[in-house]
């Protein structure tokens, strides 16, 4: 399970002038907050916990503002760079010091590339790969080094070379620590010293996305910036109910052995992910106030939950719960509140929470107290009756609105 990303935050930042005499490039502010902020959100909705940032150049600010990432709802540790290590030597020394879990994923802290990184680590780890590369397909490749892809395998890189379209690396890895046994002593660089050598032995894998990316290491991407990453923060969110949409509705389910999915759900889930759509769970579940179970438990079993979809490369973004009834319960749950369905509490904490672009927004529930209150919140609704969800939730989407895919994985290049 991918649970650690290292960001590489080590740098000088020296194409940005002034700009970063006295700060780091990836602190300086984007919208209304450090560009890292940004990198790190994201990666959290993907479930990532722990990380693991590389610093040398102005560390003491980097380390100042985050802290032990606590007010970020994550756990940072720093490793810190003497002298410039490169790409490769800084996770040497993250290894070195016992900083690296068994997988990692490892992204450049000046740069955003928005990807489902749970499909490049189940893609990575199904090939048994010790690397793989998220790839972007551009219009001229002639600044950059091309990778050459067969099938979902990377079997080499050529230097920059004429103008043309082409594949380039988007700087984000998944990895397995034994990787590393691959690199030489002291100061190294991953894409020079270590895919080369992967890609020979037939280790290392790639797939295209086509999800937003932005470096700011130069002035006019630091500007651009300032709007195209709140622009891009704001995306659309298809809301589901749970039981009766993610899984069959046998009456307060909350153990693994009671679950039993609804057909394709899993992969509406994933697919969902890749188009770059949030994927937000709204649910009443008053077995809590019942007594049937416990919000401890209701939280273990949506953790399972996750994990389960994990294993395919999705996720849910968050899960937002209803413990109370009006009628039925005991305590501080037995209460008429403003978030069980009908009520719109859970959907407007959502919108209020995550930013969400509500007019390209989508809930699927199965009652008509769904329906009620996502129209209270001001967000589309379809009814879900059964059947496979996947082409349900694709044609109702399609006909709300077309937004351009934010995350879409490519289909592989074959021999």
């Amino acid at each position: 399970m991918l649970k650690q990303a290292v960001i590489l935050a080590g740098g000088l930042g020296t194409r940005l002038g002034p700009l970063t005499r006295d700060t780091p490039k990836p602190l300086l502010p984007v919208g209304d907050a450090p560009f890292l902020e940004h990198v790190v959100w994201n990666l959290k909705r993907f479930g990532i916990e722990r990380f693991l940032f590389s610093v040398g150049y102005r560390a003491e600010k980097i380390m100042a503002h985050f802290g032990n990432g606590r007010r970020l709802g994550v756990q940072i540790e720093y490793v810190f760079e003497k002298t410039p290590a490169g790409t490769g030597g800084a996770l040497v020394l993250a290894q070195q010091l016992g900083r690296l879990d068994e997988w990692f994923l490892v992204v450049n802290g000046d740069t955003l590339f928005d990807i489902n990184f749970l499909d490049l680590s189940v893609l990575t780890q199904s090939q048994r790969a010790l690397a793989g590369l998220a790839l972007r397909q551009i219009p001229d490749a002639s600044r950059y080094g091309r990778v050459r892809l067969n099938g979902v395998h990377i079997t080499g890189f050529d230097e920059k070379s004429g103008k043309g379209p082409g594949l380039i690396n988007g700087g984000v890895y998944t990895m397995h620590r034994k990787a590393l046994e691959h690199l030489p002593p002291g100061p190294s660089s991953l894409e020079r010293d270590l895919f080369p050598k992967l890609a020979a032995h037939g280790k290392l894998v790639g797939r295209v996305y086509a999800g937003f990316f932005i470096d700011i290491g130069v002035p006019e991407a630091l500007q651009a910036a300032q709007v195209l990453v709140p622009r891009w923060r704001q995306r659309p969110a298809v809301l589901l109910d749970r039981d009766g949409v993610l899984n069959q509705d046998l009456g307060h389910v909350h153990r693994p052995e009671e679950f039993t999915w609804m057909p394709g759900a899993p992969e509406t889930v994933k697919w969902l992910n890749d188009q770059g759509y949030l994927v937000i769970v709204v649910t009443n579940q008053s077995g809590i106030a019942r007594g049937y179970y416990t919000e401890e438990a209701f939280h273990a079993f949506t953790a399972w939950i996750n994990q389960e979809l994990n294993k395919i490369g999705a996720h849910l973004d968050a899960t937002y719960y209803c413990p109370h009834h009006p009628t039925e319960g005991y305590g501080p749950y037995l209460r008429t509140c403003n978030c069980r369905k009908p009520a719109p509490g859970m959907i407007q904490r959502a919108i209020r929470d995550w930013g969400i672009d509500v007019p390209h927004s989508l809930l699927v529930g199965d009652q008509e107290t769904d329906l009620l209150a996502a129209q209270a919140a001001g967000v589309h609704a379809a009814l879900y009756y059964g059947g496979p969800l996947l082409p349900f939730v694709q044609h109702t989407l399609t006909a709300l609105t077309t937004p351009p895919p934010i995350s879409t994985p490519h289909k592989e290049r074959r021999p």
